[in-house]
């Protein structure tokens, strides 16, 4: 059932994605829930599992390793509440069914720090509602996911009515549509029509990285192994194991708990794990022979690794375009993750970027509102000093790296590049994908779209003409400086033409360009 519901998901992700409240080439809420879902049938096809509580423990810790952007979140903390639903069943009947419904919807509510109803939470919570009412006379499994499917859809045709922004753009809510899309694939596997497709292709969007060690090594081995013990204490072992040694991580859901530690103990290390479960998947490295037989071609990587490490400061950011990338380099950022509003990175991302980074305190750019749950997650789930600023966007990110004080606490560190977000604006200029309005505003498919600060501003056929009425509304008296980052669609003689009109029309503002190579938005605008 689970993996019909995947590959129901993935088959219609680009009508999720569609659904998407701005019209811009951007929608990724498909996407996002598809490579969680695919992420959990990983987890399953790679593990052994012989009962139904072990592959809904696999498909809980599989998803949130894999969840993306805010709808993959939310669909791995259901997958989680279904899980401990089934906690201890051999085989579920309508009731054990509805009420593993209603405990994944209570867990996500959980999760979120603001529940907006007209979202993926209400087409769970009334469902599962819905589906203990149901199960009260329905004895057949079958016709109950019907009735379930049956309220899933009604309470999602209402959730314009609960969200003025999806009435203004004429859509439902997309996450909302791909829980649905997940059920339909569970209903198709009891009756036989499920999907067809093949084996789904597990897509995963990582940080490359390799040990590289140099010179006397402080702790020679590295020891990685799954504790398989239910509920166990994951923050009480991080304080146990932390003396032990370096670069540990310590990621636990309800059933199993993974361990990555540099130690010079292995066996001591194991033996704190064996006192919670029984092992599996032991690994242990002596990093000491792999360092004296590594390739003289890595040298100066190592080198460059090492002269990174015991510091106190590490820094990680998302962004797309050879040029943006560059410009965070040029900040000294340890870890640049590609992804964006079209390809939203993984709790997982984060934490394996994390693992890269010998700091005391590691700052989190996620530069995109859809990003900032999966790095807070990552957070939760680290043993390191881990502060997100809630960046919404490049000029944001930017700004916040502007403020930072080497000098400083973490803490003070934290709340100034916190209100550094607050002094910049940002412009952003793309093209609609289809037919739509936005606050009255008739749109169609191939207008371009001026948006500041998450609303539409401007709409016209022309990018020059776009732009200059979007900054016209951005910009009042106050304001002393544009930046401008080019999309890698947009010719430098085009920025250089934008950038002279500007200079005439804002003579009090300085105006800086940069090659951006950001791709779907022709400009982004940083106001301060």
């Amino acid at each position: 059932m689970l993996l019909a519901g995947a590959q129901s998901l993935e088959a219609n992700k680009k009508v999720v994605n569609a659904l998407n409240v701005f019209p811009v080439p951007d929608g990724d809420t498909g996407t996002n829930m598809s490579l969680t879902m695919q992420s959990a049938v990983k987890e399953i096809k790679t593990n052994k599992a012989n009962t139904l509580e072990e592959v809904a423990s696999l498909v809980a810790n599989g998803s949130l390793m894999g969840a993306r952007g805010n709808s993959g979140v939310i669909l791995s903390q259901l997958l989680r509440g279904f899980a401990k639903g089934v906690r201890g069943k051999e085989r579920l009947n309508t009731r054990d069914l509805a009420d593993a419904l209603k405990l994944a919807s209570d867990t996500a509510y959980k999760a979120v720090m603001k529940p907006v109803e007209g979202t993926i939470l209400t087409v769970a919570r009334e469902s599962a509602e819905q589906a203990i009412i149901i199960a009260k006379k329905e004895k057949s499994i079958t016709t109950f996911l019907e009735k379930v499917i049956l309220q899933a859809e009604e309470t999602l045709k209402r959730t314009p009515d609960m969200l003025k922004v999806l009435k203004d753009a004429g859509v439902v809510d997309s996450g909302g549509k791909g829980l649905i899309y997940i059920y339909l694939g569970a209903l198709g596997a009891l009756t036989g029509n499920a999907p067809t497709t093949e084996d789904l292709e597990i897509i995963q969007q990582t940080v490359e990285h390799e040990e590289y060690v140099e010179g006397n090594i402080e702790f020679g081995y590295c020891t990685e192994f799954i504790i398989n013990a239910p509920n166990a204490n994951v923050k009480k072992l991080q304080n146990i194991l932390k003396d032990y040694g370096d670069s540990m991580l310590v990621v636990g859901n309800e059933n199993v708990v993974k361990i990555h530690i540099h130690t010079n103990n292995p066996g001591e290390v194991l033996e704190h794990g064996l006192k919670l479960g029984y092992l599996s998947d032991i690994k242990i490295d002596n990093m000491r022979l792999q360092h004296r037989n590594q390739n003289f071609d890595n040298f100066d990587n190592a080198k460059s690794m090492a002269k990174k490490a015991k510091k106190q400061y590490g820094f990680i950011t998302v962004t797309m375009g050879e040029g943006l990338t560059k410009i965070f380099k040029d900040f000294d950022i340890d870890a640049v993750i590609e992804g964006g509003q079209t390809m939203n990175p993984s709790t997982e991302d984060f934490v394996k970027a994390i693992d890269t980074i010998d700091a005391e305190t590691i700052f989190i750019l996620p530069n995109n509102s859809n990003i900032i749950m999966a790095a807070n997650q990552a957070k939760n789930i680290s043993s390191k000093d881990i502060r997100v600023i809630p960046t919404k966007s490049v000029p944001q990110g930017i700004a916040s790296l502007m403020v930072f004080n080497l000098e400083n606490q973490p803490e003070d560190n934290e709340t100034q590049m916190v209100e550094a977000i607050k002094t910049v604006k940002t412009g952003q200029v793309t093209y609609a994908v289809r037919d739509t309005s936005y606050n009255d505003i008739p749109i169609n498919q191939g207008d371009i779209l001026g948006i500041a600060d998450g609303q539409i501003q401007s709409v016209g056929k022309a990018v020059e003409k776009v732009s200059i009425e979007l900054l016209s509304k951005m910009i009042t008296e106050n304001d002393e400086m544009i930046t401008i980052f080019y999309g890698e669609d947009t010719k430098e003689e085009e920025v250089k033409k934008l950038g002279e009109e500007l200079e005439e029309l804002f003579p009090d503002c300085d105006i800086e360009l940069y090659y951006g190579g950001q791709p779907l938005y022709y400009y982004i605008f940083s106001v301060e």
